[in-house]
């Protein structure tokens, strides 16, 4: 019988991640060890026993065989939660093509030490009376971060110093000045559980608690189970979040929630920090790396036993999960853009599985692959289909843009936007502008009949390029910029080029009583500058709120009654199979936004394409029938989830050598067709071909089958590893 080898490692930490040693698995442990696997190896001149993870397993030497020792003894009772994520690194490596080493380094967390800290505490020092009235002296003298800090303090009682820093950008600077004021005072507490009041409960209607008991039924199985929660906007999704987590650790258990990281809003944190008290961590990305490594040792510890915050949140080393939320799993924030290029939807399913957790995906738009899983049976369906309380859907109007430019309106605001906004602002409410500026300025689309050029062979739109070539970016086809539409011979074609301060400016020059905000990319490049003009929003300190997406992912603004969509088709023609869907998705988010109060709302969606079924989706607040149109497209063209893709990404700062790799790759991977019936795109450009002086290519390959695929992914990373000419390049794989 051929000798076994295992790859193991022995001590888990950033800088020791890539030394791993060779046992030899003895006889009669053969099938007890995986990947992940603890075992006991006798370890340096002295043979010491120490614990190691077991990271691969083969049948070849990296050194002499006569000098490789055995495995003491593999511990199958252990309960470890290095064991886990090292299997999920496993996994990852397997399913994205990706080294070892790089898995690792994703999931397992940095093991330093860390000075463990006292938390200090904001409480109030003076009366209601007296704190109310120097709050409005402060919003007179527009004190706007001693208002903004005071305000939560009276509000929550005791406010942590970490959650005022973190989320109303509170400076020592402000602290102190409240303090001296004799407004609050700062205390020290210890670190420990606080347990809820209770007091900020809100009772479960009837299609949540149902909801909660069919999610509830995943724990009664050994294998748990992984569930699609459907729920439309303002549904109460978040609630049953909160009690399923209850329920968890009530059983000795913890959760994971994962959140966009552009969602976890102050709002957000206080909702959780409310019901769990200091049981619950939340981590994001402005974040020390002292304060990570510490939420992850409370993770490890049991000091904590619910952590919230994006994608990276999943490799939390809890001991005994048995819950992971996905929250508006539709995002792509949850697709990591560097190797491995994982998907945390995926990477949940794959860790609930391994530590029988129940896996929740929540959404009021589901991305394609997991309502098609939900429909197949993959996963269980729980649906939310009204909004909780006395809030209403809000009325959907859509404006035709070729019939405004016909009628002689060449203002980016149409007429009834402008009549409704007018109307809003006279009622003392509040309206939000958004941009749909995804895709902007990669197309040419005619303001006259609408169409877009297109791609004739992949059915996405061709990519402008400032040379006057237009480009597929998924097979490689050129041709020449167009001037006259060839669908309607209009002169009006071009790229969509308003933006958010063009749009201040217009709205500004409509309405100059109006206070306005804006929010993009600009405005928020300061530290905490999201949470800044969203608490200004929120404190009604202005009256329209104009923006890019950034504007209607997930808030609650009990008082905005209108939100317009300027240019709702711009993100239908990224040169991408899935922008419908992701339209869709914008749209009907957006939609959300309004009527969340007492007062119902009013959208207005603006479109030179009227007619296309992702809008026609989105005004009615349709997603079946939005998910059964697109089907028939991503089935006829073998997209997924109806097949598998997966696209593999090369660069190399010498554009020569990356030119001669991508044809080696590709001639081998067409080598493959005849016998196991793919189809390969490319090589060809990336959309950004060129970044930071390195260049950029992609090949994509679809197969119907996911097995098939993984088998091609892994012979494509052997061909790559044995061919010292890819060296120098860097190779990913982003798979479906």
């Amino acid at each position: 019988m051929q000798e076994l080898y295992a790859d193991v490692i022995i001590d888990i930490s950033a800088e020791r991640l890539d030394r791993t040693f060779q046992y030899r698995v003895p006889e009669e442990m053969r099938g007890q060890i995986e990947t992940g696997s603890v075992v006991e190896i006798p370890f340096g001149a002295g043979d010491r026993t120490v614990r190691g993870y077991v990271t691969g397993l083969g049948g070849e030497t990296r050194i002499p065989p006569e000098k490789i020792k055995d495995i003491g003894r593999v511990l199958t009772d252990a309960a470890d939660a290095d064991a886990n994520l090292v299997w999920l690194a496993g996994w990852m490596r397997q399913r994205y093509g990706c080294s070892m080493s790089q898995a690792l380094r994703t999931v397992l967390p940095v093991k330093r030490r860390v000075a463990r800290r006292r938390e200090r505490y904001l409480v109030p020092a003076a009366d209601e009376e007296t704190a109310a009235a120097a709050l409005e002296e402060y919003k007179r003298k527009h004190f706007a971060a001693r208002a903004r800090v005071l305000e939560a303090v009276m509000e929550e009682g005791r406010l942590p110093w970490s959650l005022a820093a973190d989320r109303l950008s509170m400076t020592a600077k402000v602290a102190g000045a409240l303090e001296e004021a004799g407004l609050i005072r700062i205390e020290e507490g210890a670190e420990g559980f606080a347990p809820s009041s209770g007091e900020d409960r809100v009772s479960l209607n009837e299609g949540q608690e149902k909801a909660l008991r069919q999610i509830s039924a995943g724990w009664e199985t050994d294998l748990a189970g992984n569930f699609l929660l459907y729920g439309v906007t303002g549904s109460g999704k978040t609630e049953v979040y909160m009690a399923l987590i209850e329920k968890c650790i009530a059983m000795g258990r913890q959760a994971i929630v994962l959140i966009p990281e552009i969602a976890l809003t102050y709002q957000t944190v206080i909702r959780f920090s409310h019901r769990f008290g200091d049981r619950v961590a939340v981590m994001n990305s402005r974040l020390s790396e002292g304060e990570r490594c510490e939420h992850m040792a409370k993770a490890r510890d049991g000091r904590i036993s619910v952590m919230v915050g994006p994608r990276s949140a999943l490799f939390a080393p809890f001991p005994n999960l048995g819950l992971i939320i996905v929250d508006e799993e539709h995002e792509p924030a949850y697709e990591s853009e560097k190797s491995p290029r994982y998907h945390a939807r995926e990477a949940a399913f794959a860790r609930g599985e391994r530590e029988k957790a129940v896996v929740v995906l929540g959404s009021a738009t589901p991305s394609m692959k997991a309502y098609y899983m939900a429909q197949h049976g993959a996963i269980g369906l729980v649906t939310l289909p009204e909004r909780a309380g006395s809030a209403r859907m809000p009325e959907v109007s859509v404006v035709d843009m070729r019939r405004e430019l016909r009628e002689g309106n060449r203002s980016i605001v149409s007429r009834e936007l402008a009549d409704r906004l007018q109307q809003t602002l006279d009622a003392g409410q509040q309206a939000m502008l958004f941009i749909n500026r995804r895709g902007y300025a990669g197309f040419l689309c005619c303001r006259g009949c609408g169409k877009v050029i297109q791609c004739p062979h992949c059915d996405v739109s061709l990519t402008w390029h400032r040379d006057g070539q237009m480009v597929c970016h998924y097979c490689g086809y050129t041709q020449p910029a167009v001037r006259i539409c060839p669908h309607c011979g209009s002169s009006h074609i071009g790229t969509f080029r308003a933006g958010t301060e063009q749009i201040e400016e217009e709205v500004g020059r409509l309405f100059p009583k109006a206070r306005l905000l804006r929010m993009d990319l600009d405005s928020t490049k300061g530290k905490e500058g999201h949470a800044k003009i969203l608490s200004a929003f929120a404190e009604h300190e202005a009256d329209i709120l104009i923006g890019t997406q950034m504007i209607v992912k997930g808030h609650d603004f009990p008082d905005v009654t209108l939100m317009g969509i300027l240019a709702a088709d711009l993100s239908l023609h990224v040169a991408d199979y899935r922008a419908a869907e992701r339209t869709f998705q914008l749209l009907t988010q957006a939609a959300g936004r309004a009527g969340r109060g007492d007062v119902p709302g009013h959208v207005v969606i603006q479109t030179y394409d009227p007619e296309h079924y992702s809008i026609r989706a989105a005004a009615a607040q349709d997603y079946e029938a939005f998910y059964r149109e697109e089907l028939t497209y991503r089935e006829m063209g073998g997209y997924p989830p109806a097949g598998t893709l997966t696209a593999i990404h090369l660069s190399c700062p010498d554009r020569e050598l990356l030119e001669k790799a991508c044809g080696y790759l590709a001639l081998f991977i067409r080598g493959q067709i005849r016998c196991r019936g793919l189809t390969v795109l490319g090589p060809t450009d990336e959309a950004v071909a060129k970044i930071q002086d390195i260049y950029r290519k992609v090949i994509y390959i679809k197969h119907a089958d996911r097995a098939v695929m993984s088998s091609v992914i892994s012979m494509i990373g052997r061909y790559i590893a044995a061919n010292e000419g890819f060296a120098p390049l860097t190779v990913t794989f982003e798979a479906d």
